[in-house]
């Protein structure tokens, strides 16, 4: 694979479709009049009817609103402290690459300079990063932490995708972790540990990022990291395999048809 597969993964930091608004519910569009719904949307209407009625009760509870405001600013916060360290450092690496003329473009079509150059990067990135907030700090610090000391190549971050099957959505990260790649990565705080149920759901999003990312590069990942951020201690992590993210695609593929018919009827 020549390196058009790293031409065609730098133009996915900015999306091609258009965001509508005008709906029930928000889609994308693109200029051939292609449909596209949001990843997350279809996962929230696919889930189990015991989650989906867990949902509604909570939402129901006095202060619930305040509470969703407070986690959604909470993991933006923490959500864009990553990105700014692997934006930062991937900066910071390319630098000091190109001055030793040590980059190399492997099988995959992705382009790496060394490990030791990239994690010197993200150290820089650290510790030049602007202080986060008090109340998604704890968050942020799990999350550079396992930056720090897992991301050996950083490929994409914040990157869009979307797919003939109607699904558009926005990846966190594609690295190379210790030394394997490349990962699908995705950022999530939570205030407690995420159930097995939960982080299915989680799965099934890395896989339709996988879906999307193969289609539009070519770019297969080799698997996927789930990373959930919590307010103290080490996050919690959850490693898919290349083939648990083969499954996962199938998987979220049949939930696309099943959102689809709901949606019909």
């Amino acid at each position: 694979m020549s390196n058009e597969a790293q031409h065609k993964l730098s133009k996915l930091g900015k999306s091609s479709l258009v965001r509508d608004d005008s709906g029930s519910f928000r889609v994308y569009r693109d200029d051939a009049g292609g449909v596209f719904h949001s990843v997350t949307h279809i996962l929230g209407r696919t889930a189990p009817d015991h989650q989906k009625k867990a949902l509604e009760r909570w939402l129901a509870r006095p202060g619930s609103e305040q509470d969703r405001e407070t986690a959604a600013t909470r993991g933006t916060l923490a959500h864009n402290h990553a990105e700014y360290i692997l934006k930062t450092g991937a900066q910071l690496a390319r630098k000091a690459a190109n001055k030793r003329n040590v980059w190399k473009t492997h099988s995959d079509g992705l382009e790496r300079c060394p490990g030791s150059i990239t994690s010197w990067g993200i150290e820089r990135a650290i510790q030049g990063a602007p202080r986060v907030p008090w109340s998604a700090a704890g968050y942020a610090r799990g999350l550079r932490g396992w930056i720090g000391k897992n991301v050996t190549a950083i490929h994409s971050v914040e990157f869009s995708i979307h797919h003939p099957a109607g699904f558009a959505g926005t990846c966190d990260a594609l690295l190379d972790i210790q030394g394997e790649g490349p990962i699908i990565v995705d950022w999530k705080t939570s205030q407690r540990e995420r159930s097995e149920e939960m982080l299915v759901n989680y799965q099934d999003q890395l896989g339709a990022y996988s879906l999307g990312l193969r289609k539009l590069t070519g770019i297969r990942a080799k698997g996927g990291v789930i990373v959930v951020a919590r307010r103290t201690g080490a996050p919690q992590i959850r490693t898919l395999s290349d083939l648990e993210v083969r499954g996962c695609e199938s998987r979220f593929l049949e939930r696309v048809d099943q959102y689809f018919s709901d949606v019909a009827t």
